[in-house]
């Protein structure tokens, strides 16, 4: 698996051109329904087709684009894109989390539902090194308006340090309940607002519920429905001081169609509830 993306990033980097666009995504507005959020930096690299999103660009409104082949999108941590899926299109996303660096390619036919195409991989993160002044210096520049050449050299040098860490991983990173362990945390870190369950995640990665229960017992330092729990508590955290959702609003954007089982699961974990929570703020 390591070789597929790491040829998909050779390619990205030896066709890569100054004409090709740099999308960035904010958050200075509230996002949509369904939107993608997550609190670690992500890449978008169009591989094929048309790649249709809302984002916030810094304005004040949420802009319809056209994301082309050879584009890129970067959403720095927290901030928000909303892919509609309706046309044809390959998309390569690379999740920065902060133990693990995902590669999610999928492939979509317009007028199909799903997609024909899906591979995911990750490795783990490599922390105190150049790659994290690369990404925070990303993060900086999509707060500004001027972003260009800067914005390429800084893409090709992500690009890079990516391609070295699927090259070069750590000591360790061959061992398989553990990558597979840290791509599973990263699935539900990327889809904790869907109704996602022991049994389903155990489908995606093609492995028994009992394994799945047992992997987190041995890799993690919390069973799997407590470290699901935390992923949407910490969202739902987010949400209560960044934006005035109401609580039904909040609850299913964390995975809960329950308003109330979400509002004794806030208080349990928190000691408040949601509304005692975002008045302390």
């Amino acid at each position: 698996m390591e070789s597929v993306f790491t040829n998909i990033l050779g390619a990205v980097l030896e066709e890569r051109e100054s004409c090709h666009q740099i999308w960035f995504a904010q958050d200075n507005l509230t996002p949509p329904p369904f939107s993608y959020q997550v609190n670690f930096p992500r890449l978008e690299l169009v591989l094929k087709g048309k790649y249709h999103n809302q984002l916030d660009d810094g304005g004040h409104s949420i802009v319809e684009a056209d994301i082309m082949v050879g584009d890129a999108l970067y959403i720095p941590p927290n901030c928000w894109n909303k892919p509609n899926w309706d046309d044809e299109c390959s998309v390569l996303s690379l999740l920065y989390g902060k133990r693990q660096l995902g590669f999610s390619f999928v492939a979509k036919r317009a007028g199909e539902v799903g997609f024909y195409d899906v591979q995911k991989h990750s490795v783990p993160t490599r922390t105190g090194f150049a790659i994290d002044n690369i990404l925070e210096s990303l993060n900086a520049l999509a707060r500004e308006t001027k972003r260009q050449p800067m914005g390429e050299h800084l893409l090709c040098a992500l690009l890079s340090y990516t391609t070295s860490m699927i090259q070069l991983p750590l000591n360790g990173s061959h061992n398989h309940s553990k990558d597979l362990y840290q791509g599973i945390c990263i699935y539900i870190q990327e889809n904790f607002h869907r109704s996602i369950s022991r049994e389903s995640i155990a489908a995606r990665f093609h492995i028994s519920p009992n394994h799945l229960s047992r992997l987190f017992r041995q890799q993690g330092h919390m069973t799997l429905a407590d470290y699901m729990t935390w992923v949407r508590m910490e969202r739902a955290k987010f949400m209560l001081k960044k934006y005035q959702f109401r609580l039904c609003d909040v609850s299913t954007r964390c995975g809960y169609q329950d308003v109330n089982y979400f509002c004794r699961v806030f208080k349990t974990r928190t000691g408040m509830t949601p509304s005692q929570y975002r008045a302390s703020m």
